[in-house]
């Protein structure tokens, strides 16, 4: 399976390293573009001075990613020749989600998710903002219309969490579940396996 991710300047990296963590672990090769402002939140977040592949892809020599330019708009994957089997955008940007929502392809990401939606390729777009703006909740409209897969970073919290991992987890799992990647991330409603409920205390 060849996947097409992206990388905005959102918080959330967590989301994306967990979910390329768990994509490559299955053998899917990751085509990955990262935008200046996902480079700043990669450091900000995961003190990483520059993209680490081998931090990224969770093993020691980076296989599994190929990286692109974000400026590079001939790359092959502004290209539909270039077959792949869906693109992920995690996590993505207010700025992001309104170019591809206004068909814009003056950077890679855009480009790619452009051509992602005129060759009728699943695009799954993990927004992490909140609240949102009339802009944003417009632009929704416009993608799901498209044909868009709108998944939010808004997890679930039925298993009873108890570690911020576990919560990064859920929406990691989520889409894997998406991308149809077998994974082994806790992501299953089972009302017969369930832990205890957290048990909150008074401060």
């Amino acid at each position: 399976m060849n996947l097409v991710v992206a990388i905005t300047g959102a918080s959330g990296a967590l989301y994306a390293i967990r979910f390329l963590h768990a994509a490559v672990a299955a053998g899917v090769h990751v085509h990955l573009v990262i935008s200046p402002y996902g480079r700043r939140l990669l450091h900000d977040e995961l003190g990483m001075e520059k993209p680490d592949l081998a931090a990224l892809a969770g093993n020691a020599d980076g296989a599994g990613i190929t990286l692109y330019n974000y400026n590079d708009v001939g790359s092959k994957l502004a290209s539909g020749s270039f077959l792949h089997d869906g693109m992920v955008i995690v996590p993505c940007s207010s700025n992001t989600l309104a170019e591809v929502a206004h068909g814009l392809g003056d950077n890679l990401i855009s480009r790619a998710a452009a051509v992602s939606l005129k060759e009728r390729r699943k695009l799954i777009i993990v927004h992490r903002e909140m609240p949102l703006s009339p802009i944003d909740i417009n632009n929704y409209k416009t993608l799901s219309d498209a044909g868009v897969i709108l998944c939010p970073a808004n997890p679930g919290f039925y298993l009873n969490p108890t570690t911020v991992l576990e919560v990064v987890d859920f929406v990691a799992g989520k889409l894997l579940d998406l991308c149809k990647i077998a994974h082994p991330l806790p992501t299953r409603w089972d009302p017969n396996n369930l832990r205890p409920p957290v048990k909150l205390t008074a401060e």
